[in-house]
């Protein structure tokens, strides 16, 4: 693909993107930003979650993961599934009845003013971290296949990324999120089946014959790609109860207690609709992942079978390049603009979201938004949005910085690791106030939910050593939980309802 087509296929979709824009963010104000007046269709919802839920890590480090883990990620892909009913049937619910903005704002009430910051600030270092990583991605596609040949510095391309969100949401909001990701969406999913189509008719097989081809390929474990279950080793990141649990926590903490994701959710017209949309886009999301799978399979089995090299550096294959170098070199001119809609779709379907809901939060949960005439609040709006996005760009930067001192980097584990760092305070946090009617001593909270990411991270650190050889998975964001929750078990000892009320700084 010359730099003249990509150059024409991503003008014209972003000009797309802000017409959406300029038609939903007609006649808005800043509570169409934040809420969408509560009049989002479910249905636009549920399909437009997947992009944001997806990704562009998902997108490119799925099917790359494939060439080490077989299918092992569909472990933990069957474990969303246990958490979003969670989410469906025990936080949703309580958003609702509470009628909030931001999902924090249940935190002030059950515990206090300091439970509340520390919640929302630890969502804002996830969801800041989380995003930017996951639009790296982006950058890295357009900088690889555009900016590069004409010469552009890579902080360029960053720059030019990030504007662009800016640009189409700074306006709507949360209300032109909704559609645009819905439009981003469908190009995610049509170019994974357009990909995998093409891998299986230029090996002129079918989808079961294609997939038969990958059941006999071999890992560098030396297990078939097509091994979805591990059971054989407890030590192992890979180990079935890790990734399965880990997975259902990483859903509930990543979804039901992310800002981001619910705030999607918060504008459905009621909690009926809200529900059916988290059972619809969990039905979508497993067989969207188990479509990822089935073509990082397929991207293996045909480099082997045409001889083609995979993208190397210092000695290692760097899978979060190999889906892009085939799909853009090998795959043909139709196939290429579509995993190039494809990479943009899902990135900026995650990052846009994030930044509106980084731009909720801060406003509603650190800057008394509310409290503000009309005109303050558009402009407390404005300089908010323009600093996440400073925020994104730098974060990007150094990621890229970090990918070139560590050229086989898996992004979809280094974000989920980070997950299960800064969101294990949420969900204890949340578990202690939902499944417990103590109060706790609420200026307390926050040094608890520092002291158990750390004590975690020491855990992570020398579980080899101190556990005989013990590594732990996903299963850490449970331990962050529970050691949150034990912490404020401590807190609220011998501590009543009453004498809260009767010393309200606790």
């Amino acid at each position: 693909m010359t730099p003249t087509l990509v150059a024409t296929i991503l003008i014209s979709y972003f000009l797309v993107l802000i017409l959406i824009a300029y038609l939903t963010s007609r006649n808005t104000d800043s509570d169409t930003f934040f809420t969408g007046n509560k009049q989002s269709p479910w249905y636009l919802v549920a399909f437009g979650m997947i992009g944001a839920s997806l990704s562009g890590v998902t997108f490119i480090s799925v099917p790359g993961k494939v060439l080490h883990e077989s299918m092992a990620y569909f472990q933990i892909v069957l474990g969303y599934v246990l958490g979003y009913l969670v989410i469906a049937k025990v936080l949703m619910p309580i958003y609702y009845r509470m009628n909030v903005v931001s999902i924090y704002q249940y935190l002030l009430e059950r515990f206090g003013f300091m439970t509340y910051k520390t919640g929302a600030g630890f969502f804002i270092l996830s969801r800041t971290l989380g995003s930017a990583i996951r639009l790296y991605l982006a950058t890295f596609v357009l900088q690889l296949f555009l900016f590069q040949d004409l010469g552009v510095p890579y902080w360029v391309t960053a720059f030019v990324t990030v504007a662009l969100i800016w640009v189409y949401t700074f306006k709507g909001g949360i209300k032109t999120i909704v559609y645009t990701d819905t439009f981003q969406t469908f190009f995610l999913i049509s170019a994974v089946i357009l990909c995998t189509a093409v891998i299986a008719n230029v090996l002129d097989v079918n989808l079961f014959g294609l997939f038969d081809l990958i059941t006999k390929t071999k890992t560098e474990a030396g297990n078939s790609m097509t091994k979805i279950f591990f059971f054989d080793d407890v030590n192992s990141t890979l180990y079935f109860p890790k990734q399965f649990f880990g997975g259902m926590f990483l859903a509930i903490a990543m979804t039901g207690l992310d800002q981001d994701l619910m705030q999607k959710n918060l504008t459905c017209k009621s909690l009926k609709d809200a529900q059916k949309n988290m059972y619809s886009f969990t039905t979508i999301l497993v067989f969207v992942n188990f479509l990822f799978l089935i073509l990082g399979g397929a991207l293996y089995v045909f480099a082997n079978q045409k001889g083609i090299a995979l993208p190397m550096k210092e000695g290692k294959v760097v899978t979060d390049h190999v889906f892009p170098t085939l799909a853009l070199g090998s795959f043909g001119t139709i196939a290429g603009v579509f995993f190039l809609l494809g990479i943009t779709a899902s990135s900026y379907a995650s990052a846009d979201s994030a930044l509106a809901a980084l731009t909720t939060g801060f406003c509603v949960d650190f800057l008394n938004f509310y409290k503000r005439d009309e005109k303050q609040k558009k402009r407390l709006q404005l300089y908010v949005h323009i600093a996440f996005s400073l925020v994104f760009l730098f974060i990007i930067l150094g990621t890229e910085v970090y990918i070139q001192n560590n050229p086989g980097s898996d992004l979809i584990g280094t974000i989920l690791k980070i997950a299960s760092y800064t969101y294990g305070p949420l969900l204890g946090l949340f578990t202690f106030g939902i499944f417990t009617k103590r109060q706790i001593r609420d200026r307390f909270s926050l040094i608890i939910c520092i002291l158990a990411p750390i004590i975690c991270f020491y855990l992570a650190t020398n579980s080899e050593k101190m556990l005989r050889g013990y590594k732990f998975g996903y299963e850490l964001l449970i331990l962050n939980g529970i050691l949150t929750y034990i912490g404020l078990w401590l807190i609220s000892l011998g501590l009543r309802r009453d004498a809260l009320l009767e010393h309200p700084n606790r």
